[in-house]
């Protein structure tokens, strides 16, 4: 198994007519070292089934490969999906039938485009929609248990935030919800083809239950609430949420939460606390009449 340089992405994707864009957030590895170290920092199993969302030209997917059971390398550009297959033949042809390249928009793939329940996720993301992917992927596919993601420095900072922190936000309490995350070390632009004008973050992760038994999409309404006008109290930041500032105040209370408080100060227990008080409620000023107040 061989993996790609800068001579052999750069000849690759003048063969293939490729040229990167903004658009879909492209940046390609051509750092050996830079992909071994991140399946390092990875730590995948032999009997893992890796989730690789936007392979573009495959220097990931070839140190992928050797060290897990099947790699689903999910592309959204037609050009790049359909030449990576005979790229990992030419280079790996050992582990070649370990590879299956989904052709979709990451954004939209359910459990049933992969076959088999993956394990892991393990990606470069495009910078613009990191964070989506990888909480669509982790409420998508119940089985993904930990993984290593690859993104801007600053989305890594937000990503692994906790409660009182200047870049604490949405992000992070999604994440949260889903995951233990942490920060498992920064990458150099000069890695990258071309040359992006930050730093890159490394982010790792591993699943956990739910931190209360209450129905995710109220306690993320909650959340996106708290975070709308980030300086705004609680007690009128989530006053649209719960019909009013008095109801949000008398919820607030009820979940043991300070009306005064912040949302950057909340961690993510006692969001759905929140929510748990609501007792179900949804947004948009429903609550008190979901519990037959109006």
């Amino acid at each position: 198994m061989t993996l790609l340089g800068p001579a052999e992405v750069r000849e690759l994707a003048t063969r293939l007519g490729v040229r990167p864009t903004k658009t879909l957030g492209q940046n390609f590895v051509h750092d050996a070292n830079t992909v071994r170290r991140i399946v390092r920092a990875a730590d995948p199993a032999p009997t893992d089934v890796v989730v690789e969302v936007g392979p573009g030209l495959g220097s990931l997917t070839l140190a992928l490969l050797p060290e897990v059971e099947r790699v689903h390398a999910v592309e959204i550009d037609p050009a790049l999906a359909a030449a990576l297959p005979a790229t990992v033949a030419k280079h790996d042809p050992e582990h070649a039938d370990r590879l299956h390249v989904i052709n979709r928009d990451a954004m939209k793939v359910q459990p049933e485009d992969f076959g088999e329940s993956p394990t892991a996720l393990v990606a470069n993301l495009p910078y613009n929609v990191a964070v989506p992917v990888v909480l669509h992927l982790l409420a998508t596919l119940p089985g993904l248990r930990h993984g290593l993601v690859m993104v801007q420095k600053e989305v890594a900072d937000r990503l692994t935030a906790g409660p009182g922190s200047k870049v604490y936000g949405v992000p992070s309490v999604k994440l949260a919800w889903y995951a233990e995350a942490r920060q498992a070390g920064r990458v150099p632009p000069g890695v990258f083809w071309p040359v992006p004008n930050v730093d890159s973050g490394l982010v790792a992760f591993t699943r956990r239950e739910p931190p209360a038994e209450v129905d995710r999409d109220q306690v993320f309404a909650v959340v996106d609430a708290a975070f709308a006008q980030r300086r705004k109290i609680l007690r009128g930041a989530l006053a649209g949420w719960a019909g009013g500032p008095d109801e949000a105040e008398r919820l607030l209370r009820a979940a043991g939460v300070d009306p005064g408080a912040r949302g950057e100060s909340l961690s993510v227990e006692q969001f759905a606390a929140i929510a748990a008080a609501g007792g179900g409620s949804v947004p948009g000023g429903r609550a008190g009449r979901a519990r037959g107040r109006g």
